[in-house]
């Protein structure tokens, strides 16, 4: 190494190692306590009586059937629960204009989608409520569905709330520059393009559910949730139950999968918070995969019109761009439906250097199960739009796609800067990613690959992007929105009279390995083994208060708490030894849980005997010195909105010219996540977004029919990339650190997600364009890509 070594290049650093996850073997022999292994004495299991139509009148609900069932402790119409549980609104102080009605845990009066629920059975087995949720008796009238976004803005399209004047949710307007003249000036080449994003949602291996337990002799009640947020759970509870905060309790444990499809408010587990305090008894839902498909968010239903201009040097002089996004029937609470449409508006063409940017964004209500935000919100729209635009100019002038990006995008000496929507970037490398790229996948190599098959007659095609994802918000991204979502994280730090370091944290594990990389800071930076370090996160009783785990900030923010606390706690430490060993602090270590002579490394006390000192024999201290051997910190990013991640992507597929069948070859990815803490983890962070950005691109899509109902709600219906769909991906960095921690560390969470369906839709674009074909809509089917090539 040369150089001066950084406050992270130590001895025992565990920042930077593949260090194996501690949970892997408890997970792996099957010992992970999921919530469906949860059982409470007096438990009662709830099951949703859902609206088969899409939109109806609830005219009358008959229950004196299913009550009669044996094993049947209540049922409750969504009027009844009312009564207990307000409704909530999703909006946002500062999306301005975002309009969404009250929306109930249980529909009253109205459905708004099929799969709603309307009524809720509870008994003392879930077959048992089964039985008598198929006897409940609801007298519906039907009306007419609105389902297509662009048709629910028409004048005489039906109203999906009665009192508004039209479908619109909301509409944000963008216009920097001059993008008409720009288009008009001599020399400057114009594409257009339609882009269609269909509906596709998160299959997580773990389902949505519950379990809630009101205590009514303390009053106070504990849910436990399959999820990411439990500070935000717990506001929400409080406020639409009627309680304190500090009576509410939220645990979120062992977690199968959460995408971001577990980081909203979904009516039946508020529902059954309800219940519970309602009957003074534990309440247990666990959605099966089909209400699963009916019911957790959608992601994506966008349709984009856009167009990208380069003058004769093939320099990008803009984009104008129109986004119509489809929601369903209400705006998603807390965090919003729009969200998605801001973020396609605020990250088109977010990497390149361009004077004038024109976009229009509009949200609108429709009869479907609610969109919102889902991994990599809004970035595969974004990436996909304009760097589909850009490879679609390529081919428009002749030139080599890499070269085009050579030219257009920011210098990695440029920063800071903003883009040409206003974000603020800083510490990014687009032209290091990109070459790195270009060296990784071997290029040109796989140019002279697809000549050769192409005279074979083989269709063969190599799409790239370039990227940045959005992680580490700050403040001012919700935490001035009106909504109970902190942007700062805390954490906690305790020496144990043993020499064990026990942390806790406001982020949480979802499967991603963030205990992991919470162990490797706090290890890292107080000096113990990583075996020493136990951590704990997910229960809102007993960790710092925090955001939880959203937007690829676990690492960024989480982390940096932590190495905050860890500090803190060492430097405790230490005065405590500098008394006892009658030195000063400054010229001491710890290390391998022994403090030591920091420059010879001689051992001097192990902390064991430092802190027993402290618990048990404190009168051997200094009368002034009054150690806690404990310290909180909590971290927010104060500097930017954001912390933007960066990286480019590629990937080289082959269409079959009969089937329409797309097989990708190989994946290739070069991430800056600025510090990586766990290389190891994020590479299979990076691997396991590509894969999930595969699925939209070429196979999962939420199909629906005329009438709004759902014809993909089964693992038979709706594809998702298996084994034999995956490529084999290589991974390789960049590392520029984050000026705004100490820590350097940025999100590496979604980026494979938002960038992997804008490399497919350019590869299979490039493999159609001897035949003069190409393709704008996603998945890109076999029906779809046949269709392109004029072959159906």
């Amino acid at each position: 190494m040369t150089g001066p070594l950084s406050e992270l290049d130590r001895p025992n650093s565990y920042i930077g190692r593949a260090v194996p996850r501690a949970d892997a073997a408890r997970l792996l022999a099957g010992r992970g306590k999921y919530l469906d292994d949860i059982r409470l004495p007096r438990m009662l299991h709830a099951v949703f009586v859902r609206s088969p139509h899409a939109h109806a009148r609830i005219k009358a609900i008959d229950t004196e059937a299913a009550r009669a069932m044996p094993g049947v402790a209540a049922v409750y119409t969504g009027a009844e629960i009312a009564e207990h549980c307000t409704p909530w609104v999703g909006v946002l102080s500062h999306l301005a204009g975002l309009r969404s009605p009250p929306q109930h845990s249980v529909a009253v009066d109205v459905a708004r989608w099929q799969g709603e629920p309307v009524a809720v059975v509870l008994a003392r087995s879930r077959a048992e409520a089964e039985d008598a949720a198929d006897l409940v008796d609801v007298d519906y009238e039907e009306l007419p569905p609105v389902l297509d976004a662009e048709a629910a803005l028409e004048p005489d399209s039906p109203r999906i709330h009665e009192g508004y004047d039209s479908n619109l949710a909301w509409e944000r307007k963008v216009d920097v520059g001059d993008i008409d003249t720009a288009f008009a000036a001599p020399g400057v080449t114009v594409v257009e393009r339609t882009f269609r994003f269909g509906r596709h949602t998160g299959v997580t291996l773990e389902a949505r559910g519950t379990v809630c337990d009101y205590d009514p002799g303390e009053g106070v009640l504990t849910m436990h949730y399959s999820g990411q947020a439990p500070h935000m759970l717990q506001v929400i509870l409080s406020r639409h139950l009627g309680m304190a905060e500090e009576n509410v309790r939220v645990v979120s444990g062992d977690v199968g999968g959460s995408f971001g499809i577990k980081v909203h408010t979904y009516g039946d587990e508020i529902a059954c918070a309800a219940l519970s305090k309602m009957l003074e008894r534990p309440v247990k839902f666990v959605a099966d995969r089909q209400e699963s498909f009916l019911t957790d968010i959608h992601a994506r239903d966008h349709v984009v019109k856009a167009r990208m201009g380069v003058d004769a040097e093939g320099r990008i002089v803009g984009i104008d761009m129109d986004d119509i996004t489809g929601i369903g029937p209400y705006s998603m609470y807390p965090r919003t439906s729009a969200i998605e449409c801001n973020q396609v508006l605020n990250l088109t063409g977010a990497p390149y250097m361009m004077e004038n940017y024109r976009a229009r964004g509009r949200v609108v209500f429709q009869n479907k199960t609610l969109m919102c935000q889902y991994r990599a919100v809004g970035h595969p729209i974004a990436m996909a739009v304009c760097d589909g635009l850009l490879e679609d100019v390529a081919r428009a002038t002749g030139r080599d796609p890499v070269e085009l990006r050579r030219l257009n995008l920011m210098p990695d000496d440029g920063y800071p800067r903003a883009s040409a929507s206003g974000m603020k970037l800083a510490d990014l490398s687009h032209q290091k990613t990109l070459e790195k790229l270009v060296e990784l996948m071997d290029y040109d190599a796989l140019r002279r690959d697809q000549e050769e098959a192409r005279a074979r007659g083989v269709l063969r095609g190599i799409g790239l992007c370039s990227m940045v994802e959005v992680t580490n918000p700050s403040p001012a991204f919700y935490g001035i929105g009106g909504a109970p979502i902190a942007s700062q994280d805390g954490a906690t730090c305790r020496l144990d009279a043993g020499g064990a370091l026990h942390v806790s944290s406001s982020v949480t594990e979802q499967g991603q390995g963030t205990n992991a990389i919470l162990a490797q800071i706090a290890a890292d930076r107080f000096g113990v083994p990583i075996e020493r370090v136990k951590v704990t996160t997910g229960d809102t009783a007993t960790v710092p208060y925090g955001g939880g785990t959203w937007a690829s900030r676990g690492a960024g923010i989480g982390g940096e708490a932590m190495l905050l606390a860890a500090d803190a706690l060492k430097h405790q430490v230490l005065e405590v030894a500098a008394a006892l060993l009658q030195a000063e602090a400054g010229v001491l270590d710890i290390r391998n849980g022994t403090v030591v002579d920091a420059t010879t490394g001689a051992e001097r006390i192990a902390l064991s005997d430092l802190a027993r000192t402290v618990y048990y024999r404190g009168n051997e201290l200094p009368p002034d010195l009054k150690p806690e051997l404990i310290a909180t910190r909590h971290y927010r990013v104060t500097d930017f909105p954001f912390v933007f991640t960066n990286g480019a992507m590629a990937t080289h597929v082959e269409v079959d010219a009969e089937t329409g069948f797309v097989k990708v070859l190989g994946f290739w990815v070069v991430e800056d996540c600025g510090t990586v803490i766990n290389p190891m983890l994020v590479d299979e962070q990076v691997r396991g977004g590509v894969v999930q950005g595969i699925g939209g691109a070429l196979y999962e899509e939420c199909l629906y029919d005329e009438e709004g109902q759902l014809l993909t709600a089964t693992m038979a219906d709706y594809l998702v990339p298996m084994a034999a769909e995956m490529p084999d991906i290589e991974v390789a960095h960049v590392e520029t650190p984050t000026s705004t921690s100490v820590l350097g560390a940025k999100g590496a969470g979604e980026a494979g997600t938002g960038g992997a369906p804008a490399a497919l839709l350019n590869a299979v674009n490039d493999a159609l364009a001897p035949l003069g074909a190409s393709i704008w809509q996603q998945p890109m089917t076999p029906e779809r890509v046949l269709r392109a090539m004029g072959r159906l």
